[in-house]
């Protein structure tokens, strides 16, 4: 029976990559994949999904006004659905995505972060925790220490920063995986750690 998967993590914690492999997994069967993203991340090109490794494909790109249940109505047949980016979902793209599973019998595999820079859970991250079937945690390490890291550091001017708004996309320039202990630290200094103030230059 088909289920609705949450694969979360911090940045950083190679996601693009394994929905890459999984894409790939299915692909050597002659099984198709329906691959999805948001259109917020335009660096690469509206609808890619790329590692941080270099590896990347065309996926399809998801609006706020997209129905995810007649996307994958109409690109039958399916055999798997699968999706990056999944913290920028609405609550009912993934009610849409239970649709999916429930009434179409498709698997459907969502990887996304858990929490923004504040540490406050996304729209489609707290849906997806309340109506996942199954829940799992990608695990990558501390930026500064050897510990899990559990949360993002948004960093800009060499120094953590705190407020702002709740979306800025970016890579390791903007956002750094961290644990809990370095996440509270007020008196980190990333300066010990390499990262200085462009601004003064």
């Amino acid at each position: 029976m088909a289920q609705l998967y949450f694969r979360y993590s911090t940045m950083n914690a190679g996601k693009s990559l394994e929905i890459l492999k999984i894409a790939n997994n299915y692909e050597e069967q002659d099984k198709t994949v329906l691959l999805m993203t948001s259109h917020l991340d335009t660096r690469q090109g509206l609808g890619r999904i790329v590692s941080r490794v270099g590896l990347s494909r065309t996926a399809e790109a998801i609006f706020p006004d997209t129905n995810l249940l007649k996307t994958a109505l109409d690109r039958q047949p399916v055999d798997c659905v699968l999706i990056d980016e999944g913290q920028f979902l609405t609550r009912r793209h993934v009610t849409q995505l239970c649709q999916v599973v429930d009434q179409l019998n498709i698997p459907v595999i969502v990887y996304g972060l858990r929490a923004d820079f504040r540490n406050e859970l996304f729209e489609g991250s707290e849906a997806l925790f309340c109506l996942a079937d199954k829940i799992e945690e990608v695990k990558t390490v501390c930026w500064f220490c050897n510990r899990k890291a559990t949360m993002n550091m948004r960093i800009a001017g060499g120094k953590p920063v705190r407020t702002g708004d709740q979306i800025l996309i970016g890579g390791n320039e903007s956002y750094l995986p961290v644990c809990r202990r370095h996440y509270l630290d007020e008196t980190l200094d990333l300066r010990e750690f390499g990262f200085f103030d462009s601004s003064n230059e």
